[in-house]
């Protein structure tokens, strides 16, 4: 892979504000101009995309020339889909559903006795 600089990103004016205006993963890599492949994506997309932001959390982009923080966010994204596209969400454990429940460990009972509403709501024989 090449470093971001050698390719140009398709268009880099207001890159920052464009980047928070969009939703899906896909327009994310179009919009850094970053090659993907749309069936390793659709695996992969939310945990690439949460990968991206945590790697982002300590570069401040803000202020910096678009050409420059278009490249740093290019080279975010590459580096979060390379790391990702191959791996499996229980491998990453990327969300708190998921780093909370370790697949060797069965789920733990509630503390609390539980009793459905249907049990509740059942008439009492003989009353």
């Amino acid at each position: 892979m090449s470093c971001p600089i050698d390719r140009p990103i398709p268009d880099v004016t207001n890159i920052l504000t464009r980047l928070k205006q969009l939703s899906s993963a896909e327009e994310f890599f179009e919009a850094l101009g970053v090659r993907f492949e749309p069936e390793r994506l659709a695996i992969c997309r939310l945990h690439v995309l949460r990968r991206m932001g945590e790697l982002l959390v300590g570069d401040d982009l803000e202020g910096l020339p678009d050409a420059v923080a278009a490249a740093r966010a290019r080279s975010m994204l590459e580096r979060a889909y390379r790391q990702l596209a191959g791996a499996s969400p229980l491998e990453t454990r990327l969300f708190k559903v998921l780093k909370d429940r370790d697949p060797n460990r069965p789920a733990a009972s509630p503390s609390r006795p539980f009793v459905a509403l249907d049990d509740i709501l059942r008439p009492i024989d003989g009353v």
